[in-house]
């Protein structure tokens, strides 16, 4: 089974045929096709190619399963005896990406 490091949305992310990830928000429609040109890792068996800071010519193809908003994260700033308080909270946008190939 052949896999894949690769880089977006400032994470890296490691990848095979088949699997349904959680990226960055992605400029692109439900159900179009988009290709990750930043690999910068890609193995198959014993056999492993390292980018120098990417391998050249390899390209992971996906499509795009849905954008979605992730669970809401609590920020709190607090400080006892003081009156001081303060709240916000922050939902990251992403989009859900599912890995259809991996050509080398």
């Amino acid at each position: 089974m052949s896999y894949a490091v690769i880089k977006t949305g400032g994470k890296q992310y490691r990848v095979q045929q088949g699997d349904v990830l959680r990226v960055e928000l992605l400029n692109a429609e439900e159900g179009a096709s988009v290709k990750f040109d930043q690999v910068l890792l890609v193995g198959s068996g014993e056999t492993i190619t390292v980018g120098a800071p990417t391998v050249s010519g390899a390209i992971v193809t996906a499509t795009v399963r849905k954008h979605g908003r992730a669970d809401k994260v609590r920020i709190v700033k607090f400080r006892r005896r003081k009156h001081y308080k303060r709240q916000q909270g922050h939902r990251q946008h992403f989009t859900e990406v599912e890995i259809t190939g991996i050509n080398a």
